[in-house]
């Protein structure tokens, strides 16, 4: 457990200015910081002062040329400069993601089926894209995945990631998303062993929970490694889960290697299939040369009732090449809300297929501000014109000859919700410990969660009226450390928790 009960001082770093915590670590601190020239936000990476010995140094410089060499991928957090500070702490600047993260998600809400396989297709892109340049992540996991302002996961922290290859050590993993290969003696691992813990990441996302993890039961480290390497994987226990999806899980979890999906971007296409087998849009491969998305299962009964009942099936034609727009360095990322592409328009003497190809979006385009693109596919049938336009990952409605398109929905980025602060705790004779903090901008309503960080850092986390809670003695053993965030009253949340230690 590497929580502590302050962050450490922020570097003073000429052209940025300081702005607040972002999140505290073992080895670093996250600041977020404005930048002067060009104007934006950015998350600055700054390592402790006590942690200066030439591994955390060199796994510091790992990281960031590990990350620029793999920035130009849309689900893969941005390195725009690594620098020594004047006080001698190295530092990375990244893009600032502002949504919350995976790890701030997955057990407060339950996420929809949809969104889950839109987000692991997303995340196998990232992965198959560091295993092609030769990278192995090796702690892929919800915590490591942040959102950006437009809602594309972001896969960070390459911090103990390796080259691929035979004879591959692993250090620093966590628990309950590593491969029993990860766990042994003498741990070895190659890209299957990021296709096991990508598998576990989504199977958390579902679940609400780590793999393994059993409510209310004891999840010590050494539990955890026992069932990891020896228990069947448990079902995701949701009714809207398919079997087909709870089959890939336990594929890509298989405890030997050689029975897991080949590579990453198998489990990719796997999740594609499931898609199209649920008459979802299919999420594109982000990959040079990823290639078109399976088609839609059988048309769907017209009598029964279905929420994508009005999403039309798209004519599986050629598609002219897309035009990239101008990158720009000034903003933060954007993941373009691509609708569609536009296709070929039948000519009158050539029958038009039917519409039973599941519409594709292109990937992408790297940091573009906000780009909307409206698919249309004109069929000419009887002489009769008919214009369909389908909404990319959301789904869509026939729109007619003398109807306009409606632009997408857009959902405004709401204000970020404040971390408490001076959150500090004592110890009572009894052994219990008590945890006060205070909140910077409180609001009628605001309320807190909190939890007990435990080994697998991922705590149980419930929600207080009150700035103190009490951890009883018989919780208390040793040391102590919670979690706290914001909850306002229309349920946003603090992107980052604070935390706090009591020996």
């Amino acid at each position: 457990m590497t929580a502590r009960r302050e962050a450490s001082a922020p570097p003073d770093l000429p052209g940025y200015e300081h702005v607040r915590v972002l999140g505290l670590g073992g080895f670093a601190d996250v600041f977020l910081y404005r930048q002067h020239l060009p104007r934006r936000d950015v998350a600055v990476k700054v390592l402790l002062a006590g942690s200066l010995d030439d591994d955390v140094r060199e796994r510091f410089q790992t990281e960031a040329n590990l990350m620029a060499q793999l920035s130009h991928h849309p689900s893969i957090v941005t390195i725009h400069h690594a620098a020594i500070a004047a006080d001698g702490r190295p530092y990375l600047v990244m893009e600032y993601c502002s949504r919350p993260g995976l790890a701030e998600r997955y057990r407060a809400e339950r996420m929809s089926v949809a969104e889950v396989l839109r987000i692991g297709v997303r995340l196998a892109s990232a992965v198959e894209t560091a295993h092609r340049a030769g990278i192995l992540h090796r702690d892929i996991k919800p915590a490591n995945v942040l959102t950006t302002d437009f809602g594309w996961p972001a896969l960070t922290d390459f911090g103990i990631a390796a080259t691929t290859g035979p004879g591959v050590q692993a250090t620093g993993m966590s628990i309950p998303w590593s491969p029993p290969e990860l766990l042994a003696e003498h741990p070895h691992g190659d890209e299957r062993s990021d296709v096991y813990s990508l598998g576990a990441t989504v199977y958390s996302l579902l679940a609400g929970r780590s793999p393994f993890e059993l409510p209310g039961g004891n999840n010590s480290a050494q539990q955890l490694v026992a069932r990891i390497e020896r228990s069947p994987l448990p079902a995701v226990g949701r009714e809207d889960v398919p079997p087909q999806l709870q089959a890939l899980l336990e594929r890509a979890m298989s405890k030997h290697p050689s029975r897991r999906f080949p590579s990453a971007v198998a489990v990719a296409r796997a999740l594609q299939e499931v898609e199209a087998a649920l008459r979802l849009p299919v999420t594109p491969l982000d990959l040079p040369d990823a290639p078109a998305a399976p088609a839609a299962g059988p048309a769907a009964d017209p009598g029964a009732v279905d929420e994508d009942a009005t999403r039309l099936r798209g004519i599986s034609l050629p598609a002219p090449p897309v035009v990239a727009t101008a990158e720009d360095e000034a903003a933060t990322r954007a993941r373009s809300v691509v609708v569609g592409r536009p296709t070929l328009v039948a000519p009158p003497s050539t029958p038009a297929p039917a519409p039973t190809g599941v519409p594709v979006d292109p990937p992408p385009r790297r940091r573009s501000r906000v780009a909307a693109v409206v698919a249309a596919v004109v069929v000419v049938v009887a002489g009769a014109a008919i214009a369909y336009a389908t909404l990319g990952d959301r789904g869509g409605t026939s729109v007619g000859p003398s109807e306009t398109l409606a632009p997408p929905d857009t959902q405004p980025v709401a204000a970020p919700v404040p971390a408490p602060h001076s959150l500090a705790g004592t110890r009572a004779a009894d052994g219990s410990v008590t945890f006060t903090w205070q909140n910077p901008d409180p609001q009628d309503g605001d309320r807190y969660l909190w939890g007990v960080l435990t080994v697998t850092g991922e705590p149980t986390l419930e929600l207080v009226d009150d700035a103190t809670v009490t951890v009883p003695a018989e919780q208390a053993t040793g040391e102590v450390c919670i979690e706290v965030s914001t909850v306002r009253a229309d349920r946003a949340r603090s992107a980052r928790p604070a935390q706090g230690c009591v020996q």
